[in-house]
């Protein structure tokens, strides 16, 4: 999605102090919480209860993630350890792709798209769980994979909804009470690196919400009904937006709450911050973290990872 924004970020208020935020470290055993089948859940102009999202099971091993009050992350120059919970997207379809199974579980130089984030946002110091949002079927690629990262984080299940709202809200209800800041991503979006990831939740940190996007390249114009144009937007305050979008968790709370009163309808997450009239700042990130939809963005991602495969090796 192509959003507007200024290129200056918000600044931060002055002599407002960080308070600090304790992180208790998660007892070396692995959780892997399975939800019980149920059926998928629906937000957009309805009410949304608790109820209907996916159960997991009791936890054993907890990563206590101790939220400090609203705002008190401005002015700070590092996100604390074990503050944010993702909230990994891998419900969607995928018809552009035209494959027989969803895109996001397509293999990409031997291994499904929706994992290689998976494996970058788990190995982060500043993610203390990490809500998997798919079909029950697809959970076992997953499982496969967990083995291999680090024995304190937390993994839990939710089910995807009908549309990509609905499946955040699904993600959110997962989400531990005391977690300071939810991070969605696209598991379609394969090559995110953790030093942008790390970048954009220091910003929603700051200043509640954030985004990663990068500048518009191509003239944009705007075009009415009948093909004709309206006008040629600036393209200096163009960004096209990515993931993942970092929220504030009280802040995405009392978002959805407006979503399910108002009954709106948004195609990404900082739109609903947005619509609560609270700022977000777009943190720059790569045009390497592209949204993998059609075939050619297939063969797109493959070049990318050859190039930084190659660059990792002269390096070494």
């Amino acid at each position: 999605s192509i959003m507007l924004a200024h290129k200056q970020a918000h600044g931060c208020r002055p002599g407002q102090a960080a308070v600090p935020l304790t992180v208790e470290r998660c007892r070396p055993q692995r959780m892997v919480s399975l939800a019980a089948p149920a059926a998928s859940v629906r937000l957009s102009r309805e009410a949304c209860a608790p109820s209907v999202a996916a159960v997991v099971a009791p936890r054993r091993s907890v990563v206590r993630c101790r939220a400090s009050q609203d705002g008190a992350g401005i002015g700070a120059s590092t996100v604390p350890d074990g503050s944010v919970s993702v909230v990994l997207l891998a419900g969607g379809v995928g018809k552009r792709m035209g494959a027989a199974i969803p895109k996001q579980y397509l293999p990409l130089k031997g291994q499904p798209i929706a994992t290689y984030s998976l494996q970058t946002l788990a190995r982060m110091r500043e993610v203390c769980e990490v809500i998997i949002v798919c079909d029950p079927s697809w959970r076992e690629l997953f499982q496969k994979l967990m083995p291999g990262l680090p024995s304190t984080m937390v993994f839990k299940w939710a089910l995807p909804g009908a549309e990509r709202q609905d499946s955040v809200y699904s993600g959110l209800q997962q989400v531990q009470a005391d977690s300071h800041l939810v991070a969605v991503h696209d598991s379609a979006r394969p090559l995110v690196t953790a030093a942008d990831c790390s970048r954009c939740f220091l910003d929603g940190w700051q200043v509640g919400a954030a985004v990663l996007g990068v500048p518009v390249k191509p003239t944009i114009k705007e075009v009415d009904a009948s093909g004709l144009v309206v006008k040629t937007l600036q393209r200096s305050k163009l960004w096209e937006v990515q993931t993942p979008q970092v929220i504030r968790t009280s802040l995405l709370r009392e978002g959805f709450e407006l979503v399910r009163a108002k009954g709106l309808e948004v195609t990404d997450d900082v739109s609903i911050i947005e619509a609560l009239g609270r700022p977000v700042r777009v943190t720059p990130g790569s045009y390497t973290n592209i949204k993998v939809t059609t075939p050619d963005d297939m063969f797109v991602a493959e070049k990318f990872m050859e190039e930084t495969e190659s660059k990792q090796q002269v390096a070494a």
